[in-house]
């Protein structure tokens, strides 16, 4: 059902944009990358909107909510908390910090990727090591614990460095809050070559530890007892989460909901293994922000609303609704 739900909002996201195409012409103008096509039965335009405009953008939505959702479900297994999301370690607020010190800089646009993802990943990087060498991690759940307070603080620094260069730059604060309400408009196959080999090697190592993290979800201590290395699984786990998180924060923006929502609703409908759980979500992710992409280039047109506005009028009240169900509260309690 998933694969389906993506297939059809991979031919929405190719068909549907502001130039007025018709399905045919979409269709042909795919067509036409093809090595046995007979030869070019569309305009050039409607060639170039296809590949060089819609098709890229989707292939981009796809992976980067592929990532935050199954950056979320990973980290709901390995912190054993299904309200944790993509961003809880500090990834959101290294990356717009990244993001910011390259626009009050003036820097080159090309820049702007690679700082965020290396604020991102700088961010989890000084979580990780002030959480894994807090005093309560020896204790069962301790160094759990730890972690996540440390991501508090640290997104809480990098907040306010992040808050105080746009007050100091009020200039640019425009184009930082463009950046935070996350977008896809300037989306180019170049992007999608740059996110490609991250989103790989995450997606691979996550769902070659599902069946771990199915083990972690009867407790630490039963799951030490069964021979599963706690620290290993965990560091893993979050790096490889993090390293997808991060590639999609550097291409999109900061985009809110995906990682909670979409991991969520595959629990309450087809159950808590992380066998189901972390493939479906990734499935599900790459459709649910390929269709919220849509809707953002087309609910204004000719004007875009931020992607991360979508998805926050999308996800706020569906949390809302599926916290008030009673096998949700069961699966928090």
């Amino acid at each position: 059902m998933a694969t389906a739900a993506l297939v059809v909002a991979v031919a929405v996201g190719v068909s549907v944009g502001p130039a007025d195409l018709p399905l045919r012409a979409v269709g042909q103008a795919l067509l036409t990358r093809l090595p046995w096509h007979p030869g070019p039965s569309v305009s050039a335009v409607a060639v170039t909107i296809v590949w060089q405009v819609r098709l890229p953008r989707v292939v981009l939505g796809a992976i980067v909510g592929a990532m935050l959702a199954g950056g979320g479900a990973a980290y709901q297994g390995v912190f054993r908390n299904p309200l944790a999301d993509p961003y809880l370690l500090g990834v959101a607020a290294g990356g717009g910090l990244g993001a910011t010190m390259i626009i009050i800089s003036g820097g080159n646009e090309a820049l702007l990727a690679p700082a965020a993802f290396v604020g991102a990943s700088l961010a989890v990087a000084v979580t990780y090591v002030l959480g894994a060498t807090g005093k309560n991690r020896s204790t069962t759940g301790g160094a759990t614990a730890s972690i996540v307070l440390a991501g508090v603080a640290v997104a809480a620094l990098f907040t306010a460095v992040q808050t105080y260069l746009q007050q100091e730059h009020t200039q640019v604060i425009q184009q930082i809050y463009a950046w935070i309400l996350g977008s896809l408009t300037a989306a180019s196959w170049s992007d999608v070559a740059m996110i490609l080999p991250y989103a790989a090697v995450a997606a691979a190592l996550l769902l070659a530890h599902r069946r771990l993290l199915d083990v972690l979800r009867v407790g630490e201590v039963e799951a030490t007892s069964l021979g599963v290395d706690i620290a290993r699984l965990r560091l893993t786990v979050v790096m490889a989460a993090t390293l997808g998180t991060a590639a999609a924060v550097a291409v999109s923006g900061l985009i809110g909901f995906v990682g909670i929502i979409i991991p969520h609703t595959v629990r309450l409908t087809a159950g808590a293994s992380y066998r189901i759980v972390l493939p479906v979500s990734m499935i599900g992710g790459a459709a649910f922000l390929v269709l919220a992409d849509v809707a953002a280039r087309t609910v204004q047109a000719p004007s875009e609303v931020p992607i991360g506005v979508i998805t926050a009028l999308a996800g706020a009240p569906f949390f809302l609704f599926v916290l008030h169900s009673s096998r949700s509260r069961r699966e928090l309690a």
